[in-house]
């Protein structure tokens, strides 16, 4: 939703607004990871020999089938990321954009693969050089496999040309190809110019990676924990999905052969082993940064925090706050969403957060010590099982539990002492934020909250330039900030509110986010 006034996006925002695009093929990502793991697993013989009728050429047929639609997503990764960026940044016509979105990176492969025919690295035949590992094959176009840089260039491109042309004038005689129909018109051109000088460009830029990558694991087993504690302390801006993108799909989180193919990216190489019949074992060197680090603090810190806060609350005001932190949870749990519990201790106590950044951290590194290998993306009790038990004790999930009560004990301990030693007014420590932790106000649709009283805490419909939400926040460009009423807004169960700047609001709401912007957007649509 957005108006015709536009206000100019910072550097910041933008780079937020970026790491927020990231989302719609990641989610894709995580179903398809889940989808290759089941398959694989139980056509494994391993689970064969446990539970032999998994062997009937009906439900292997069935496994195999769930492996080759997981692995759409890692096939075509690159022009995901490519169409997925326009679309989420673009404000209006996003249609539009995501198709300039797939123009654009084919044709910036396209004049890469001319150039490279110019060098005589290529033919129409194939690659002249096989052991030359920058060159592959991308949409059936032999070009530079720039990965996830390369969509990111891209998509950068592309959301710049659309927001500059998609409203373009032209003489009468050209009036057909004006507005939106010049966006892939121009993109086009651009991009194909883009990809004439890639061949060029990419070695210094591929040289500055491989350095990212040699620096994070010359640490040795404190790499997986600087990564760790950097995503966490990243996450409140939202710049978390960035390093996440950089580490999953770049040489930053390394490089390996997979049955006689490359990969680079820890995710990448993971599910490159997961699809691979001869890999009995997942590599280390990948998982390390993998759903592994964050279970101990997932399946047991967070959940150990929640008991703290609990514990800790008036004991009259217990029951009010009990529902909002089984809510919290479940989400961390089940769906590997953290910021309903985080952001409850967050804004009270910087502390709490900076020591939970720590020993999530550091739970990446333990998980590396013990040789566990457990990989794909949310470190839930579904990856536990999936990707862990269902793989075999060659996994080492046995010592998931053993970690995760560890860290349970750890949790709860520091989140109690520093709550209690520092009165920090987590839910149900004073009758202010009670309220917030009440799950009984009134409702107006699917969403389950008051839309109508978060809209006028947001100081209305008039008050709001654009909307939008990632996984848990509502992200807003706002024209006041000084008539936006943050008790009310915590009144309505927003879990906490971010101010960037004098224009752009963050609204933490929870796993419900999207039902509350659509109900959100429908209500200033009727203003």
């Amino acid at each position: 939703m957005s108006t015709s006034t536009k206000q100019k996006v910072t550097f910041w925002e933008f780079f937020q607004n970026l790491g927020k695009t990231f989302m719609l093929p990641v989610a894709l990502l995580s179903f398809s990871g889940i989808m290759m793991g089941i398959g694989s697993s139980l056509s494994s013989e391993h689970v064969i020999q446990l539970i032999p009728f998994l062997n009937h050429t009906v439900f292997q047929l069935i496994f195999t089938w769930m492996s080759k639609i997981g692995s759409f997503g890692f096939t075509y990764l690159p022009v995901m990321f490519a169409i997925a960026i326009p679309l989420g940044l673009a404000r209006e016509n996003k249609g539009v954009a995501a198709f300039a979105g797939f123009v654009g990176f084919v044709i910036m492969n396209l004049a890469t693969n001319f150039v490279l025919q110019q060098k005589g690295l290529v033919t129409n035949a194939g690659i002249v050089d096989p052991s030359n590992k920058e060159i592959s094959s991308i949409l059936g176009i032999l070009s530079i496999d720039t990965g996830i840089i390369g969509s990111m260039i891209s998509g950068i491109i592309v959301y710049l040309l659309h927001e500059r042309f998609h409203t373009i004038r032209l003489p009468d005689a050209l009036a057909f190809f004006g507005g939106n129909r010049f966006v892939p018109i121009i993109t086009a051109i651009v991009l194909g110019l883009v990809g004439l000088i890639i061949p060029t460009i990419w070695p210094y830029f591929a040289s500055i990676i491989g350095l990212l990558g040699k620096l994070i694991h010359s640490t040795g087993v404190f790499g997986p924990m600087i990564f760790g504690s950097g995503e966490r302390l990243l996450l409140p801006i939202g710049l978390h999905h960035i390093l996440l993108a950089i580490v999953r799909f770049s040489d930053v989180g390394g490089t390996l052969d997979v049955c006689g193919h490359t990969y680079s990216g820890a995710l990448t190489i993971f599910q490159a082993e997961l699809s691979c019949s001869t890999v009995s074992h997942f590599s280390e060197s990948a998982t390390r940064f993998l759903a592994q680090g964050k279970m101990p603090s997932f399946l047991g810190g967070l959940p150990g925090a929640a008991l703290a806060m609990y514990v800790c609350a008036k004991p009259q005001l217990r029951h009010k706050v009990k529902g909002l932190l089984i809510s919290g949870v479940v989400a961390c749990m089940i769906g590997g969403t953290t910021e309903p519990l985080e952001f409850l201790f967050l804004f009270v106590s910087p502390l709490l957060y900076v020591i939970h950044a720590i020993l999530t951290g550091l739970g990446y590194t333990v998980m590396e010590v013990l040789g566990v290998t457990i990989g794909n993306t949310d470190g839930t009790l579904i990856d536990l099982v999936v990707f862990g038990v269902l793989h075999g004790t060659a996994t080492k999930w046995y010592l998931v539990p053993v970690v995760a009560a560890v860290w349970f004990v750890i949790y709860f301990l520091i989140f109690r002492y520093i709550i209690i030693r520092f009165n920090i007014k987590t839910p149900g420590r004073d009758s202010d934020n009670a309220a917030t932790a009440s799950t009984t106000a009134a409702t107006n649709g699917k969403s389950g909250y008051d839309c109508a009283a978060i809209l006028a805490a947001l100081g209305g419909a008039e008050n709001i330039e654009s909307l939008d939400n990632c996984i848990t926040r509502l992200r807003l460009s706002i024209k006041d900030m000084s008539l936006i009423d943050d008790n009310a807004l915590k009144a309505n169960r927003a879990i906490g509110i971010v101010r960037l700047n004098e224009h752009g609001l963050q609204v933490v709401i929870g796993p419900q986010v999207q039902s509350v912007k659509d109900e959100l957007a429908a209500l200033m649509a009727k203003k």
